[in-house]
């Protein structure tokens, strides 16, 4: 019987020929009927695929064969079998679109400059050696965190990972430069480079949560520092840790406590927004199709 699932993971290591890298991820993808998309530049490699089990595994075994890709974190969550409509993979300046590919440093280990990685136990233990003093800053787009985010985190207003270059270059968090900075995101990748961009920047000392928020909800589900949804780059759209998640947001039209997006009717621009069920309905707004830019997190 075939177990549906979804695998999320990245990894930083050279890449001298991408194209070719790119031939051999598509074949192998095609050969195990697995569905899903696959960014991959000289930096690295970023993917989530949905398919059964035992296809995932061996795809997991194959690609770990590749130099340098033998200690990507595959994370692991239930799927529908429908998760992704079609398989995509593709050549790119950089896997995740920071608009700095020449900032980007990689050898084996990973990044080279990063911030210090800490598990989500480690986590908490700064936060209770250092108090309020630790922040947290969210590396993901602004709307993902309207329906989840560390409590207290700073949430830049970006509308895209390329907005976060300019964000730090405006001087408005110069202010931080001297304090413990807990940076997160989905799945740990967006961090890999957003820590390394701070870094360069000034600011002293940086973290990044090992596996990202999807390795945190693992371990303290929603009885941590951790609220509300995961927003996730496939078409559940968003996941919960428990069964006692909070709903932080409303929608957009009448209030209503809700956490769906869903793609505005095009005579009111296709505009992303948060709705109920009820006026998604009566607006005409339509599920929105899963987008490809920094899908792994």
């Amino acid at each position: 019987m075939a177990i549906p699932k979804v695998i999320l993971y990245y990894g930083f290591a050279p890449i001298p020929h991408p194209a070719a890298v790119r031939l051999w991820q598509y074949d192998l993808c095609e050969l195990l009927g697995l569905k899903g998309r696959i960014i991959i530049s000289e930096h690295g490699i970023n993917g989530t695929l949905g398919g059964d089990i035992d296809a995932l595994k061996r795809y997991i075994r194959k690609t770990k064969a590749y130099p340098g890709f033998s200690k990507i974190d595959f994370k692991w969550s239930d799927g529908t079998g429908n998760d992704f409509p079609k398989l995509t993979v593709r050549v790119r300046d950089e896997v995740v679109s920071f608009g700095a590919p020449n900032e980007l440093k990689v050898d084996e280990s990973g990044i080279i400059g990063g911030g210090i990685h800490l598990s989500p136990t480690e986590v908490h233990e700064l936060v209770e050696t250092r108090g309020d003093e630790v922040v947290f800053f969210d590396g993901r787009n602004a709307y993902e965190a309207r329906v989840g985010k560390f409590r207290n985190a700073i949430v830049p207003d970006v509308e895209t990972t390329r907005d976060f270059v300019a964000e730090f270059e405006s001087g408005k968090y110069d202010h931080l430069k001297d304090k413990p900075i807990v940076t997160y995101c989905t799945g740990g990748i967006r961090c890999e480079v957003l820590s390394a961009v701070m870094k360069s920047r000034g600011f002293e000392e940086v973290y990044q949560i090992k596996g990202g928020i999807v390795k945190y909800g693992e371990q303290f589900g929603d009885d941590g520092l951790w609220d509300g949804s995961l927003y996730i780059f496939d078409n559940r759209m968003s996941m919960e840790f428990s069964n006692h998640t909070k709903v932080l947001s409303c929608c957009d039209d009448c209030g209503k406590p809700s956490k769906d997006f869903y793609n505005r009717h095009v005579s009111q621009g296709r505009k992303l927004a948060l709705l109920c069920v009820d006026c998604a309905e009566k607006s005409g707004a339509t599920k929105p199709d899963t987008g490809e830019e920094d899908f792994a997190g």
